[in-house]
């Protein structure tokens, strides 16, 4: 029962650590309860099996109390995604559990350390990627903490919650082996300054950093459509004159781009016939009296066709000799007239792909995992594509679940861009923590490339975020509005953006380093 108690106490601080209700400081010990447990049963010489047990109650806690909200979209989605994550989390300690069994403390807990970060980086490349509850984004409403993520990105956060966990729990150890008061006094010291020296580095960042670049002024929408009830029961005219309203309100003549949310033009668009589309007249002629305004927004296209020749790992069968592609997009439209478009590239799991097609497709069929909109495969494109205005202003087209992945975005910064766009729809979970961690996360984004974010989100939150990560202004959730908001380009490239996730590639050379070390050991006696 004590062992189930520190379990349960893990996925609690794990719990009450994230954003947006938490504070990271849990972060720093969340898995010392669970690495206690853990210690204990392998002295006892314990099965596996209650090692897996006690780490997938832990992490099961902490997924589900921080994901729930995905429910409100799929109840089947919620449940996979936290079960999965749960396992896989849980795999992780059971693999330290029997590397430790063979190497000492601190090759052990090293192994640890690395195969977590490991893990965390297969979750960004992988088909089931799913980097929600990757540890460096529980900073994310904690900004002025980690300013130095322009050099390491989450990572560095990652990095630095393992060490802490870590040392608290050899402390600990020590203390119980020895019970010496010396040992508790030289590990609040420690343990203190491992806090307080990254911190000290983070504040120093953020209260001497000036923004670099210069002023463009912005107007972001937020239309505020119910995605279950109006979005895809409504025509695109209608939408239209909504955003066109909108825009009016907020355009002068010293906007340089008006930003739509994510797929907001929906109804039966072509990929063929874009450049007769309601979407695109809608953009021109929301900017056709600014000076020098363009215009960047979300819409959903398909491109039908029967040419067995086209057809890809992307391409949906309706049947035989009939096949589409299916594109969630991001379109730029120049004053002149002229048009761009950009294709997502990180898909929503189940979603907006089918992972791993060629293994699970003869097991489960046409069956998708269903966490809102449609269910039908999308193509997406591989390079960043960045959007320019005539004064070579670089904007971003950041679709939604991509603004997740740091080291993806780094790809627009080394296009050129100068500022990052994030158009998205979040409407799907509701008004819960959901939404507001996709807009924490965002934040994330803007201190790792030193780019200043505008956000245009369906129902909210809309916001503009500097180059430090904060919040400058925002609309909030389900109100329908526009902002104008005044943000600072920058050109400068940042060491994070040049190296992307160097730590983990790092931490998966030491990972498979130590795993071979230790089968090839006989068992070690345990030490500290």
């Amino acid at each position: 029962m004590k062992k189930i108690l520190l379990a349960i106490l893990s996925g609690v601080l794990l719990t009450i650590s994230w954003p947006t209700y938490g504070f990271p400081i849990f972060l720093f010990f969340g898995f010392v309860p669970l690495l206690l447990a853990e210690y204990q049963l392998r002295t006892a010489n314990m099965k596996k099996a209650k090692i897996f047990g006690l780490s997938f109650l832990s992490f099961f806690i902490w997924n589900i109390a921080t994901t729930w909200w995905i429910y409100n979209s799929t109840a089947l989605g919620m449940w996979i995604a936290v079960i999965t994550n749960s396992l896989l989390m849980s795999t992780v300690i059971l693999i330290y559990h029997s590397v430790a069994k063979k190497t000492t403390f601190t090759v052990s807990t090293l192994f640890l350390i690395c195969l977590w970060m490991s893990f965390e980086y297969m979750h960004l490349h992988w088909e089931f990627s799913w980097p929600w509850l990757n540890l460096g984004n529980g900073f994310a409403d904690f900004i002025s903490w980690v300013q130095w993520y322009e050099y390491t990105g989450t990572f560095g956060g990652t990095l630095w919650v393992w060490i802490l966990n870590i040392s608290i729990f050899k402390s600990i150890l020590l203390f119980q082996k020895y019970q010496e008061k010396t040992i508790l006094y030289r590990a609040a010291v420690k343990n203190g300054l491992l806090i307080i020296l990254p911190l000290s580095i983070s504040l120093l960042i953020f209260y001497t950093y000036e923004e670099k670049g210069e002023d463009i002024e912005l107007v972001v929408l937020q239309p505020n459509i119910n995605p279950y009830t109006e979005k895809y029961n409504t025509t695109d005219q209608k939408i239209g004159a909504l955003l066109h309203k909108l825009a009016t309100e907020k355009i002068t003549d010293s906007t340089d781009a008006v930003i739509a949310p994510e797929t907001v033009f929906a109804d039966n668009n072509k990929l063929k016939r874009f450049s007769y589309s309601i979407a695109k007249n809608t953009g021109q002629q929301i900017i056709e009296n600014s000076k020098k305004a363009h215009f960047l927004g979300g819409i959903s296209m398909y491109d039908r066709f029967r040419d067995p020749r086209r057809v890809h790992s992307q391409t949906n069968i309706i049947r035989e000799n009939d096949f589409y592609d299916d594109y969630n997009s991001a379109f730029w439209v120049r004053p002149d007239g002229a048009t761009e478009l950009y294709h997502k590239t990180k898909l929503v799991v189940g979603v907006e792909n089918f992972p791993y097609q060629s293994i699970l497709k003869p097991i489960v069929g046409d069956a998708m995992i269903d966490l809102g909109g449609t269910v039908a495969k999308k193509t997406t494109q591989k390079e960043r594509e960045v959007f320019f205005t005539k004064d070579s202003l670089g904007i971003a087209p950041i679709i939604c679940y991509e603004s997740i992945y740091g080291e993806f975005i780094t790809g627009y910064v080394r296009n050129q861009a100068n500022i990052l766009a994030i158009i998205t729809n979040d409407a799907w979970w509701g008004n819960t923590e959901g939404h507001r961690q996709h807009l924490a996360y965002a934040k994330l984004r803007a201190v790792e490339t030193r780019r200043s974010i505008a956000r245009s989100a369906n129902t909210g939150i809309s916001a503009f975020i500097n180059q430090k990560g904060i919040v400058l202004d925002s609309l909030s959730y389900e109100k329908q509005g526009a902002l104008r908001g005044v943000i600072k380009t920058n050109n400068e490239v940042t060491f994070y953006a040049k190296t992307g996730n160097f730590i983990p590639r790092i931490g998966l050379f030491l990972t498979l380093f130590i795993f071979l070390f230790s089968v090839t050991r006989r068992k070690k006696p345990l030490n500290i």
